[in-house]
């Protein structure tokens, strides 16, 4: 029987994985309950998406497995981590994603449905 390891990413208050911690395990909407921020992070199995406002909003950041001991200065975020969804890694069929040249949906859009090193030679 094979075991898997659970998904999992622990986040801290501080950098160099400091203060207070809270894991993780499912999505969090909002982690202000459980840490005032978070500064640093170390996801140990799985991948994760992290967002620097409360409901999966903001900007966000893709998380693989790894430490991540300064995330305001490693990912150039603004705000810390406020919530993150697991991504789900058991997909096996076709992938299909939309991107749009402005906020809220706006100005041209593009549908891509096979992996992409670059979207500037894709979109021009």
């Amino acid at each position: 029987m094979k075991l898997t390891k659970p998904i999992e990413i622990t986040f801290y208050e501080e950098k160099n994985f400091q203060g207070r911690s809270y894991e993780c395990m499912n999505d969090c909407s909002d982690m202000s309950s459980s840490l005032s921020r978070s500064q640093s992070c170390r996801v140990e199995s799985g991948c994760f998406m992290v967002y620097d406002r409360n409901n999966y909003m903001g900007n966000q950041y893709f998380m693989r497995r790894g430490e991540y001991s300064d995330c305001m200065s490693m990912m150039g975020m603004r705000e810390s981590i406020k919530s993150c969804r697991m991504i789900p890694m058991q997909h096996r069929g076709q992938f299909r994603m939309k991107i749009y040249e402005k906020d809220n949906f706006g100005g041209q859009s593009h549908e891509m449905m096979e992996d992409c090193d670059n979207i500037m030679d894709v979109t021009a």
